[in-house]
């Protein structure tokens, strides 16, 4: 059996406690122990919670809410639409890092590892945690959606003036999960190659979420990599 608690950090602990007793969670488990014996599984076990070990609950700012980690070998690492360090940067990355070109002048950067968001407060998380390798979509309606929906519900909760970045129809359903009246959410189609033209260039949600966060006097985010 996988150890009781959860390899998570202490803040997120803390509040996901209960979830993580429940029926739902403890199928998962059991699911995800049977698909480790057949498949290889992303990203690796140690890596699954680290958007959360990446940016505590009370350091949250930002939330970009991903649907599914890479499927491919060693790009996913737990932190949505992110790569290891010197792994290809995936098409929806590339232009992600084109819009924050256009909007905020920042250099393309070399590296797809967006660890320095996470460390500003960015909570990159990705709507199902884990995937079967080359099967995309695999590990979805197993129980991720119910945890990660959890999360959202808590943030809106409990914090206030958070900047929530929904991108193509799935992100954007999650909205109904949160307080508007808290929080700012910007929408637009997904930044894949199949989308993008159609809304997610030219959205500057970069620059609109630093100026929100800085009329609320809080930290902006350093977008550059």
């Amino acid at each position: 059996m996988l150890e009781i608690k959860p390899k998570i950090h202490e803040s997120w602990y803390k509040m996901l406690k209960e979830e993580f007793e429940k029926d739902y969670f403890l199928q998962l488990k059991e699911f995800l122990l049977e698909e480790k014996k057949q498949y290889q599984i992303y990203p690796p076990g140690n890596q699954i919670f680290a958007a959360f070990d990446s940016t505590p609950f009370e350091n949250v700012k930002v939330v970009i809410l991903g649907q599914d980690p890479y499927h491919g070998p060693n790009q996913a690492h737990g932190l949505c639409f992110s790569v290891n360090t010197g792994i290809k940067h995936p098409p929806s990355l590339m232009n992600i890092f084109k819009e924050i070109e256009n909007d905020l002048g920042i250099q393309y950067p070399k590296e797809g590892n967006l660890q320095t968001w996470a460390k500003q407060g960015v909570l990159l998380l990705n709507a199902t945690l884990t995937v079967r390798a080359h099967q995309a979509g695999s590990h979805q309606k197993k129980g991720w959606e119910k945890f990660t929906d959890s999360i959202i519900l808590n943030l809106s909760e409990k914090k206030e003036n958070l900047v929530f970045l929904l991108w193509g129809n799935f992100a954007i359903s999650k909205s109904l999960l949160i307080n508007k009246s808290k929080h700012l959410i910007l929408t637009s189609v997904h930044p894949s190659p199949l989308s993008a033209h159609r809304g997610f260039f030219g959205c500057k949600h970069f620059s609109k979420t630093n100026t929100f966060l800085q009329q609320k006097g809080i930290e902006p985010i350093n977008w550059s990599i």
